[in-house]
């Protein structure tokens, strides 16, 4: 065999290896999955190194920067793959962030927490909530609201809880207290108590189906096989809420959440009592703006929210949905179009996603 016809099999057998396609579009997440050497130029790169493409068949992939310098390869000076790659330092330096405002006292500026981990402080929002899914703000918002649930539970007062989470007057957490807890600070701290939550269980094509409403609107629809567990479900969010069996207006209520799950065309217009962190709620925003009939991946709902790289943040925030059909988690599915986890069961996702296509 010729070197030209040598030159041409290598190649073709480059330009086949799937691996080959995240070089040419100097994909970052590629990144530690591989790693390839250019024989023409003796080095090793990142798959998203900058450097000019080379001739595909001067290029070998490689599983590990290891094999790569056994293979007699040095690293590129451009990419440099023997050092942690951009993305792991901002992830790093991310993590740092983190710590240091749990750490805090009071919420740190942005200009302080950009100087603590090197970073100019427009690059470090960015990066920060294109990591996160929140901004810098948000995530001190959201830490605070956790230590103030916790602080609540076990200090002497609820103003000693309020100022022992962070807050340096108790009127500003009151401004958000009713959409953070759902209910009084004192209510909450006796968890729920003088808190009336109606409920009733009804019978649908998926099996039963727990309905219940506060003052505020509904905060939870759960369903399952066992009536008895969904109650003792909704009982242990509020220990010492006064559950109310539901008259027969209530019952109108749960027959129209059953038909809806039925016929998912006609759509639930009713008011939410939806609790969850800042993330939480953008997510389940951005669930509900998702078509009857149509799907989309927990890729793309990161990417509609404004955080990337969130994916995981976003599978969690849809197993944390306690209002089954109303916030629509089960029309989340997988890049591939495959059925992932649902808090529910797969097969009740299923039966709803056909039900939303016929309909």
């Amino acid at each position: 065999m010729n070197a030209t016809a040598k030159n041409a099999r290598l190649a073709a057998a480059t330009e086949s290896d799937p691996r080959w396609a995240a070089v040419v579009a100097r994909d970052p997440k590629a990144d530690g999955t591989f790693y390839y050497s250019v024989k023409s130029t003796g080095v090793y790169c990142r798959p998203s190194c900058a450097a000019r493409l080379a001739r595909p068949e001067n290029v070998r992939f490689h599983a590990t920067r290891e094999d790569a310098e056994r293979a007699g390869f040095r690293p590129c000076k451009r990419c440099k793959p023997d050092q942690p790659s951009l993305a792991e330092q901002y992830a790093a330096k991310v993590t740092e962030a983190c710590r240091i405002i749990e750490a805090s006292e009071s919420a740190p500026t942005l200009e302080a927490l950009a100087k603590r981990v090197g970073v100019s402080p427009y690059h470090f929002h960015r990066v920060f909530k294109q990591i996160t899914g929140l901004t810098p703000r948000e995530y001190a918002a959201a830490h605070r609201e956790k230590r103030v649930r916790h602080e609540l539970g076990c200090s002497g007062t609820v103003t000693e809880a309020i100022f022992g989470a962070g807050y340096n007057a108790n009127s500003r957490f009151y401004e958000k207290s009713d959409a953070m807890l759902g209910m009084t600070p004192s209510n909450y701290r006796a968890g729920g108590a003088n808190t009336d939550i109606r409920f009733a269980v009804g019978e649908c094509s998926l099996g039963a189906i727990l309905v219940a409403q506060s003052e505020r609107g509904v905060c939870a629809i759960l369903i399952g096989d066992d009536p008895d567990e969904l109650a003792r479900d909704l009982q242990d969010r509020f220990p010492r809420a006064d559950l109310i069996g539901g008259d027969a207006g209530f019952e109108r209520l749960v027959a129209r959440v059953v038909g809806f799950v039925e016929a998912p065309k006609i759509g639930l217009d009713l008011p939410l009592d939806v609790r969850g962190t800042a993330f939480q709620q953008r997510v389940w925003q951005a669930l509900r703006e998702i078509p009857a009939g149509e799907t989309a991946s927990y890729t793309d709902i990161a990417k509609r929210i404004g955080a990337p790289k969130a994916v995981r943040a976003v599978a969690g925030a849809c197993a944390a949905n306690a209002l089954a059909v109303a916030i629509p988690c089960h029309r989340v599915v997988r890049n591939d179009g495959g059925l992932s986890g649902y808090r529910w069961g797969v097969e009740r996702k299923r039966a709803l996603l056909e039900k939303e296509a016929k309909s």
